[in-house]
C-alpha cells in the first residue's frame, strides 16, 4: 500500500499536540462547571430541513447518502450538523418537558462544514459552546453571565496568546440604523455589508451601501462613523451620542452594552480584554441582542475564533419560545494554527512518568509488580518493552519524555542524573511531573508535525 496523503481540512495530532487538546478541553470543562453548566452531546446527525432553516451555510452541509439507497430510505433526507447551536435547538425541544429552565449546558463536540481548507477554517473541527436558554424569557443579565464565563475559562488558558472579546448589541446598531430613516430590510442590509468591514476596506465598504443598500451619503457615514468606535470601558456611550441618533431601541442597546462592558471589566487581564466594538454584528440573522467575537493576539488573520450572541426565538414549537444566549469557542481554529507554527507542544508523548526498567525477561514480573504499585496510587507508569542495556532503556525514556526510570529498589531522574533510593508503595514525583506540561515556543517557523493539515 502506497504511503497515505493528508487529507485537506481534517486535522490530525501526534499525541504530544493532542494532550495540547485535550488541556484545552479539560480546562473548558472544569470552568463551565464552576458556573454550573451540565455537558451534553447531542447526535452527529440532523434532518436536513432542520440544518438548512437558518443561517447561510446549507451549500458547507455534509448530506449522509447509504450505501445502495432506495428512493424509499427514511434516513436519506440527513446531514452532519455545521455547528452546535442548531442541533442544541433541536435537543430543547425535543426535551423541553424534562428539562429544568433556564437550561445551562456546556458541548464539545466535533462539527463538520463543507467550505474551503484554509489556515483556521477546516472541515471537520473542534467546537466548544456553553448557552442559557429560558422558558418564554430570558433576563438579560445571563448574556452578562455568558461573557463572564468565557472570559474566566480563556483567561485560564495560560499557555495561549492573548484573546481580545469584543462585543456589541443588535439592538444598539438596528436602533442607530432606524434613527437614521433606514426601514424595513434595509437594516439587515446595512448591517450586514458593514460586518465586512473587518475584510474590506472602508471606502469599499461605503461604496456598497451607497449602491447596495441604497442609503444616502450622510446615511452611509454615520453608519461608518458609528463602526468606527470602540473602547475598553462604557466611554462608546457619549460617543454615539455625539452622533445625534434618537431611537428607542438605539437606547436599550446601548445601556444592554454598557452594563455588560462593566460588569465584565474587573474580570480582564494582561492577556485577556474585552472591547466594546461597534462594527460587529454577526451574519447569522437568529441574533437579537448582544453579540460576541473574539480575536487571538498575534493571529488576527484567523478571524474571529470565538463568537455568539442573543438569540430570542431560535427555538419555537409553535406555542413556547426558548430565547438564549450562548457563545462557542473553535477549539480547532486556536490549536492547529499554533502547533502547526510548533508554537505549542508537550513535553512528552505519553502520559507515562516512569520507565520501570527490566534487568532480564525472567524478571519482567517483577518490573510489572512495581508498575501495579504505582499505577494503584494513579502515578502513571510503562515497563520498558525490552531487557536491553540500561542505556538503551534510558535513552527509551527519554525519546517519549518519561523523566523517570526505576531500577530494583531505586528510581533515577534521567534530566538531572539523580538517583536515590525508592519505595513503590511511597515514592511519588513532583506534582509538575506527574502530567505532560504543555510548552510554549515563539517560533513561528518550526517544522510541522503530524497531520494538522
Amino acid at each position: 500500500m502506497a504511503k497515505p496523503t493528508p487529507l485537506s481540512g481534517f486535522p490530525e495530532f501526534l499525541p504530544a499536540q493532542r494532550f495540547v487538546e485535550q488541556e484545552v478541553i479539560a480546562t473548558l470543562a472544569r470552568t463551565f462547571e464552576l458556573h454550573g453548566f451540565a455537558n451534553v452531546e447531542t447526535r452527529a446527525v440532523e434532518p436536513m430541513d432542520q440544518l438548512l432553516r437558518k443561517g447561510d451555510t446549507s451549500k458547507e452541509v455534509y448530506v449522509l447518502r447509504r450505501l445502495q439507497e432506495d428512493d424509499s430510505a427514511k434516513d436519506k433526507g440527513i446531514g452532519l450538523h455545521f455547528d452546535l447551536t442548531v442541533p442544541f435547538a433541536r435537543y430543547v425541544l425535543e426535551n423541553a418537558g424534562k428539562l429544568e429552565f433556564p437550561f445551562r449546558r456546556y458541548q464539545v463536540q466535533k462539527v463538520w462544514r463543507g467550505e474551503r481548507p484554509q489556515e483556521g477554517r477546516f472541515r471537520e473541527f473542534t467546537q466548544a459552546d456553553i448557552d442559557i436558554v429560558g422558558r418564554d424569557d430570558l433576563p438579560f443579565h445571563h448574556d452578562v453571565e455568558v461573557a463572564r464565563v468565557m472570559l474566566e475559562a480563556l483567561s485560564r488558558l495560560t499557555f495561549l496568546p492573548g484573546f481580545r472579546l469584543q462585543v456589541n448589541n443588535r439592538k444598539l446598531i438596528q436602533g442607530f440604523y432606524a434613527g437614521l430613516g433606514v426601514t424595513g430590510d434595509g437594516i439587515d442590509e446595512v448591517m450586514r455589508l458593514v460586518d465586512k468591514l473587518d475584510k474590506l476596506d472602508p471606502a469599499k465598504v461605503r461604496e456598497l451601501l451607497l449602491d447596495e443598500a441604497g442609503i444616502s451619503e450622510e446615511q452611509a457615514d454615520k453608519a461608518l462613523a458609528l463602526a468606527t468606535i470602540r473602547s475598553t470601558d462604557d466611554s462608546f456611550v457619549d460617543r454615539v451620542r455625539e452622533l445625534d441618533v434618537k431611537h428607542e431601541l438605539l437606547d436599550e442597546g446601548l445601556d444592554e452594552l454598557a452594563t455588560l462592558v462593566r460588569a465584565c471589566a474587573p474580570l480582564a487581564t494582561d492577556t485577556v480584554r474585552i472591547e466594546a466594538d461597534l462594527s460587529i454584528a454577526r451574519g447569522l440573522d437568529y441574533y437579537t441582542g448582544t453579540v460576541f467575537e473574539t480575536r487571538l493576539d498575534g493571529y488576527e488573520s484567523l478571524g474571529s475564533i470565538c463568537s455568539g450572541g442573543r438569540y430570542d426565538a431560535l427555538a419555537s414549537d409553535g406555542r413556547t419560545t426558548y430565547p438564549g444566549v450562548g457563545i462557542s469557542l473553535g477549539v480547532s481554529r486556536v490549536l492547529v494554527p499554533l502547533v502547526q507554527r510548533g508554537v505549542l507542544t508537550a513535553d512528552r508523548s505519553v502520559p507515562s512518568v516512569v520507565l520501570v526498567a527490566v534487568t532480564d525477561e525472567e524478571s519482567r514480573s517483577e518490573a510489572d509488580a512495581i508498575a501495579t504499585v504505582l499505577r494503584a496510587r494513579d502515578i502513571p507508569c510503562e515497563v520498558a518493552p525490552s531487557a536491553a542495556k540500561f542505556g538503551k532503556q534510558i535513552r527509551h525514556a527519554e525519546r517519549r519524555g518519561i523523566p523517570y526510570v526505576w531500577f530494583g529498589s531505586e528510581v533515577k531522574d534521567i534530566r538531572s542524573g539523580n538517583q536515590v533510593a525508592a519505595d513503590p508503595a511511597t515514592w511519588e514525583p513532583p506534582n509538575q511531573d506527574l502530567r505532560p506540561q504543555v510548552l510554549t515556543t515563539t517560533a513561528s517557523d518550526s517544522n510541522t508535525e503530524g497531520n494538522p493539515s
